[in-house]
Formats: C-alpha cells, structure tokens, sequence
C-alpha cells in the first residue's frame, strides 16, 4: 500500500499548483494527476454536474490504485467531498479557500476573495466564511474567464491582465490587506499579481496546507511510502496534452504525460 500512488484530480491544468506543493512535501510518494480540461471550468456548472464529474474522477483514479485522493479543485470541493468521503472507503483531502488564515492575520479587517461562481455559492464557502471571518468585511469577486485562458496557456497573455485589472481594483479600492485565492488555477497568477498590488496586501493560496494535511492523514494511515527513491508522476489530460505537459515540464522528474479517456 505504501507503494501506491497519491492521486489528484482537478477541473484542467490548475491543480498541478497543488500537485506541485505535495511533491515538493512529499518527493518519494508516487502520483496520478487527472487534469479533466474537456470539462473545465467546473465553477460554471450545477452542482450536479460537479457532484457526476467529481464521482468519475474518483473512480478513474481508483481504479489505478490510489491510496488517497486529493480533490485540488475548490469547486469540487465545496460541492462534492461530502459526498464523496461519506460514499468511498480511500481517505480525501479537499481544499477551499484560506479564509480563517486570512481573516486572523487581516489588520484592515477587509479581505479579498478571487474564486469561481460554484465555489462562492456553495454551503461549504459560506459556513467556512460564516466561521472564521466574524467581524471582517469579505469582498468576494468571481474570477470569470480566468480558467478557460489558463487552460489555453495563455498565463501571461493581455486578456487575462485585463480581466485580472478589473476583478482586483474594487477590491483594491475597498482597502483589502489579504487576497484569498478561491482556485488552483490562480496561483500561476501570482507574478501578474504580484505586479498589480501593492506591498501591503498579502496573497494566501491553500496548496501548503493541502500538502500538509495530505502527509498528515498518510502518516495517520501508515501508508506513508518508505523507498528512498524518487517518486514516478503520471499525468493525463482529455484535453491538450501540451497545455499540461508545459506546466509539469522538469527535467529531473520521473513522469509521463498521456492522453486519457475519462
């Protein structure tokens, strides 16, 4: 069991962020990513929908002999894992936006939520607000067209400055000292960002903390994999293969990228 791989799905390309935190955590466990990019971005379907793609998902990673499923999509997440913990026998990790941390370290009291529409409208995201950000003003933005242009690798493109320009200044304009990531697809924007903020705000992702919980929970588990060794990474996309393949490239990774039908 040890040998077995994490797995890791995700709505495309974005949560190789994820998968990213987790080998840099964990760089002897072996992995299997699903990037399901035919069917992103998930933040624009019901949760029905969500719930019938997340359930495929698990099963296809199931099948190859996963020990622990990471759902690195926070639209799955907040839509789906319930569903999924209460309705398989392999340990999930999910993941959702960094709110609680954002909301205690927040001076200002005023924090920025950039996420897809089925993440800001799930139960999960408002009982997590409800929970954590008592007393602190939430701006939530809805990150629409983001995803579809990362999935087409056009991280640095002028659209997604455009787009980006306009869901950060309102936010911008209300004071916000924290900006909460709500996707695994936004940290590849961090750069764009990073050049659009000022040094007073600060931006929070949740792949750290899904790592984390992920050797956690292995740990708890005894499946921990004890070779060694480096890891090997199997990646695959029923979308474009060299979308994916430029996101994972590195040369000192055991890994193949391959076409899936799922």
């Amino acid at each position: 069991m040890s040998d077995s791989p994490v797995g890791i799905f995700d709505s495309g390309v974005g949560g190789t962020s994820v998968w990213r935190e987790i080998h840099k955590l964990l760089p002897y466990e072996n992995t299997v990513y699903l990037a399901d990019s035919k069917n992103a971005p998930y933040g624009e379907k019901s949760e029905h929908e969500i719930l019938q793609l997340s359930i495929k998902n698990t099963e296809v990673l199931l099948r190859k002999g996963c020990k622990l499923i990471v759902v690195a999509c926070n639209t799955a997440t907040t839509n789906a894992i319930g569903y999924l913990r209460q309705n398989y026998d392999v340990p999930f990790v999910g993941i959702e936006p960094a709110i609680k941390p954002a909301a205690l370290q927040s001076r200002s009291k005023i924090v920025g939520v950039l996420a897809t529409k089925g993440t800001l409208a799930s139960s999960l995201f408002h009982s997590t607000s409800g929970n954590h950000a008592r007393g602190i003003t939430v701006i939530e933005r809805e990150g629409t067209g983001l995803v579809p242009l990362i999935e087409q690798g056009k991280v640095d493109s002028k659209e997604i400055k455009e787009l980006l320009e306009g869901y950060i200044r309102p936010m911008l304009e209300k004071g916000i000292d924290y900006l909460v990531l709500g996707c695994t697809h936004y940290p590849y924007l961090i750069p764009l960002l990073k050049d659009m903020l000022p040094g007073t705000v600060q931006i929070i992702d949740s792949g750290e903390a899904v790592a984390r919980q992920t050797k956690s929970i292995l740990g708890e588990k005894g499946t921990l994999r004890t070779t060694r060794s480096s890891g090997h990474h199997e990646f695959y996309s029923n979308g474009d293969l060299k979308v994916l393949e430029g996101f994972v490239r590195n040369d000192g990774l055991h890994y193949s990228v391959e076409k899936g039908d799922f």
